[in-house]
């Protein structure tokens, strides 16, 4: 079973950004909220100095069963840190990232001048990274959901699309919302993970007797909560 849920932060280091999902997922993992030195009024320190140094941590701190989920540019890091450590990074939840994969081919518009602009004391590891770790995602074997919004000009549908076809088990869900998917965060109302990682929302709770809820199930479970034509869930699971 997952002992920990990490929650990854984007390029602004906003650590609060995961909490109200937080509080709304009904699980018995441990919460840890990872903050970037240097990032979101976090102090620098000496021996973090790129994006490696980073990934260096998130690997170190898992020790056990984890979810890692992770907001835009923290998916980076997610899915370095899932190549790294696959036997106990169980799931996957990737909302509005990159994933490593060349976003602008896909439509994306830069986010990297403006963010300068408005960040100029942050260091520009985020905005600097570039590699492609497009032939690698499908080495991710375990459960991946991807959350996104159908109104987000720095990460469109198209990537999330791409991202599905990419990862072997992966489960997109759209929303009507923007880059930061703030309404994620005040009415998360479906499974976060296909294996019981699931919302304090009365009626979607694991199937007793079912260790490992499948994709099918997360994604019934998925159309059930959405209601009103607000979220739209895609599977793109392979056969085995």
């Amino acid at each position: 079973m997952t002992q920990t849920l990490m929650f990854l932060p984007g390029a602004s280091g906003n650590v609060q950004f995961w909490k109200p999902v937080s509080a709304k997922l009904c699980h018995p993992a441990a919460r840890r909220f990872v903050a970037w030195p240097g990032f979101g009024g976090v102090p620098a320190e000496p021996g973090v100095r790129g994006i490696d140094d980073l990934v260096a941590r998130v690997v170190g701190d898992i020790t056990g069963p984890v979810a890692l989920l992770a907001q835009s540019m923290g998916g980076i890091i997610a899915v370095r840190a899932a190549l790294e450590k696959p036997s106990l990074v169980r799931h996957l939840v990737l909302s509005v990232t990159s994933g490593g994969i060349d976003v602008a081919a896909l439509g994306a518009q830069d986010w990297r001048p403006s963010f300068r602009k408005s960040n100029p004391g942050l260091p520009s590891w985020f905005a600097d990274e570039r590699r492609d770790f497009t032939e690698r995602l499908r080495e991710i074997t375990m459960p991946v959901l991807l959350l996104w919004g159908d109104a987000d000009p720095i990460s469109p549908v198209a990537v999330g699309r791409r991202l599905a076809q990419l990862f072997p088990r992966a489960e997109l869900v759209v929303s009507r919302e923007e880059h930061t998917t703030s309404s994620w965060s005040g009415r998360t109302r479906l499974p976060l993970t296909s294996s019981g990682i699931w919302p304090r929302r009365e009626g979607l709770q694991r199937r007793a007797g079912a260790p490992g809820a499948t994709l099918l199930a997360c994604r019934r479970a998925a159309r059930r909560a959405r209601g009103g034509g607000q979220c739209v869930s895609e599977s793109w699971q392979r056969a085995p």
